[in-house]
C-alpha cells in the first residue's frame, strides 16, 4: 500500500493537470450557456426588454469563473490551503451580512444575496467550499485525536452547526441541509466514530423535522412531491409543469428553442428547473449527454482524491466532489419529483453568477490537486 503523508502544503505539483475533468467541467458549462439563452430570452425580453440580458450576464459570470479556476490551478499549493481559518471567519461574516438589511437583498421573502454592483453574491455557495476547506484541514490534522468526542468531534459539528445556524435564519433551509450533509460525508471519511455521526444524524433529522412541522407552508411544500397533480395549480405546479417538460421531450426533444415550457409555465426555467428545458428541447440524447459529463466529472474527481499522497489534499479533492456531487443529485432528484422541490442549482447549467463561481472553484482546486496526483 502507498504511504499516505499528513503534512499538508509540501507536496509538489508539477504534473499535468487532468483534462477530462477539465472537459467535461467546460462541456457542462457551455451547454448551460445555451440553455440559458434558450429558456430565458422570452422572459428577459418581456421583463428587461432585451432579449439577451441573461445571456450577457451568465457570459461575464462564466469568464469571470474561468479565470479564478485557472488561478486555482496553477496556484501553489501552500497559498491553496492558505490560512483556512481567514477564509471560514471571512465567510461568516458575510452570512451574518445578508442578514442585516442594507448590505443584502431580499427576494422570496428570504435575504440571501449581498449586492455587489453588476452582480448579486450568494455567500452560502462559497460556505459549502470552504467548510470543505476547514474540514479538510481539521480531519487531517487530528487524525490521532479524531475517534475522540471533545477534540474530534465537537469542534466541526460547532463550525457546520454555527454556519447551519446563520443560513436558517436568513431563511435557507435547503442550503443548511446541504451542509449538514457535507459535514456528515466529510466526517465519514474523516475517522469520526459511527456512534457519533448515527446520534448526530438522529438529532439532525428530528430538527428537520420540527422546522418542517412548525411552518405550515414549508410542511405542504414538501410533501407535494409524493403527489404534486393533487395541488397542480399550488404547490405542486412547478413539478407538475417539470413533468411536462420531460414528458413532451421524448427521444430526441422539440428541437432547440422550439420548447414551450419556458413560455411562463414553468417556473425558473433558466435557473433551478433547467434540465426540465433541457429536457423538452433536447430529449433523452440530451440529458443523457448531461449524465455522461457528470459521471466524467465525478469519477476523475474521486479519482484525483484516491491518487493524492497527502492527507490534506486527498480530503479536499474529496470534499470538492462531494461539492459538486450533491449539487447534480440534489437537483436532478427535485426536478424528477423523487425529494420535495427545493431550490437548488443544477452545477455549470443554471443561471447564476455564485453557484458558476463556486463551480468552477471547485474544478480549479481539483486540477491543482491533479497535477499531483499519482500515475
Amino acid at each position: 500500500m502507498s504511504r499516505i503523508t499528513v503534512q499538508s502544503g509540501e507536496t509538489k505539483a508539477n504534473g499535468s493537470i487532468d483534462y477530462w475533468l477539465l472537459g467535461a467541467a467546460l462541456v457542462l458549462a457551455g451547454l448551460g450557456l445555451v440553455m440559458v439563452f434558450s429558456s430565458s430570452g422570452v422572459m428577459a425580453e418581456r421583463v428587461n426588454g432585451n432579449r439577451y440580458f441573461f445571456i450577457q450576464r451568465q457570459g461575464l459570470f462564466a469568464m469571470i469563473s474561468l479565470t479564478l479556476m485557472i488561478i486555482c490551478a496553477w496556484m501553489p499549493r501552500k497559498i491553496l490551503h492558505g490560512p483556512v481559518y481567514l477564509w471560514l471567519f471571512l465567510i461568516i461574516g458575510l452570512l451574518v451580512l445578508t442578514l442585516v438589511p442594507p448590505f443584502s437583498v431580499k427576494a422570496g421573502g428570504a435575504r440571501r444575496w449581498m449586492r455587489l454592483g453588476f452582480m448579486s453574491l450568494q455567500p452560502m455557495e462559497l460556505a459549502k467550499v470552504v467548510l470543505v476547506m476547514y474540514l479538510a484541514y481539521f480531519f487531517s490534522q487530528k487524525q490521532q485525536l479524531v475517534r475522540s468526542f471533545s477534540v474530534g468531534f465537537i469542534p466541526p459539528v460547532v463550525v457546520t452547526g454555527f454556519l447551519g445556524l446563520i443560513l436558517l435564519l436568513q431563511p435557507d433551509f435547503g442550503g443548511a441541509v446541504f451542509l449538514g450533509m457535507l459535514f456528515f460525508l466529510m466526517s465519514l471519511v474523516g475517522g469520526t466514530r459511527l456512534t457519533y455521526l448515527g446520534v448526530s444524524m438522529f438529532f439532525g433529522i428530528g430538527a428537520m423535522g420540527l422546522l418542517i412541522a412548525s411552518s405550515p407552508y414549508r410542511f405542504k411544500r414538501w410533501f407535494a412531491f409524493l403527489d404534486p397533480f393533487k395541488d397542480p395549480q399550488n404547490v405542486g405546479y412547478q413539478l407538475v409543469q417539470s413533468f411536462y417538460a420531460f414528458g413532451s421531450g421524448g427521444v430526441a426533444g422539440a428541437g432547440f428553442g422550439a420548447g414551450k415550457q419556458k413560455l411562463f409555465y414553468l417556473p425558473e426555467a433558466h435557473n433551478d428547473f433547467i434540465m426540465a428545458v433541457i429536457g423538452e428541447e433536447l430529449g433523452f440524447i440530451g440529458v443523457s449527454i448531461v449524465f455522461l459529463c457528470i459521471g466524467i466529472l465525478l469519477y476523475r474527481a474521486f479519482k484525483v482524491a484516491l491518487a493524492q499522497d497527502d492527507l490534506r489534499d486527498r480530503f479536499t479533492a474529496y470534499g470538492m466532489g462531494l461539492v459538486l456531487g450533491l449539487g447534480f443529485l440534489l437537483n436532478l432528484a427535485v426536478v424528477l419529483g423523487c425529494v420535495p422541490p427545493k431550490g437548488v442549482a443544477m452545477p455549470f447549467l443554471s443561471y447564476g453568477g455564485s453557484n458558476l463561481l463556486a463551480c468552477f472553484l471547485c474544478v480549479g482546486i481539483l486540477l491543482n490537486l491533479s497535477r499531483s496526483a499519482r500515475t
